[in-house]
């Protein structure tokens, strides 16, 4: 990463061992950490940043390339005046009705209904009460013992 051989990192460590000592160096060694992984993520941000900036730019002359080359290819394949469709004549919408064209389904006698509703009745099964839950009678004692 920043070019330190092996050599030099043990020289640091030694360096940081007696200069610090063997008791906070646990410490500074835990907030160095947490520097470098800020320094990392700031660093992660500003590149993200850097990315989306430089697609945006990268669509917006693509965008314009598109534009061009479109109008480019309209222009050479537009058709001449006089081969235009008309389209002054009647149109989509006004041909389709405005409701559609159903008829609703004949509705039962009152008679039928309540002959369905009776075999109805008749045909189910019957509904069970449920059961109270019974009392628990103690356990009896053996003989010769007493409770």
């Amino acid at each position: 990463m920043f070019g330190i051989d092996s050599s030099e990192l043990m020289l640091i460590a030694l360096v940081a061992l007696l200069v610090i000592g063997p008791k906070d160096l646990p410490k500074a060694m835990r907030w160095v950490g947490q520097w470098v992984g800020k320094a990392r993520a700031m660093s992660r941000h500003l590149r993200t940043g850097f990315d989306s900036m430089m697609r945006e730019a990268e669509l917006e002359e693509m965008q314009k390339l598109w534009a061009q080359q479109n109008d480019a290819i309209m222009k050479a394949t537009a058709l001449p005046e006089n081969m235009l469709p008309d389209l002054s004549g009647p149109h989509i919408s006004e041909s389709v009705p405005a409701e559609p064209a159903y008829e609703a389904w004949p509705a039962p006698p009152p008679e039928a209904a309540a002959e369905a509703a009776a075999e109805a009745v008749v045909d189910a099964p019957p509904v069970k009460k449920p059961r109270k839950p019974r009392a628990k009678k103690p356990a009896a004692a053996p003989e010769g013992e007493q409770a």
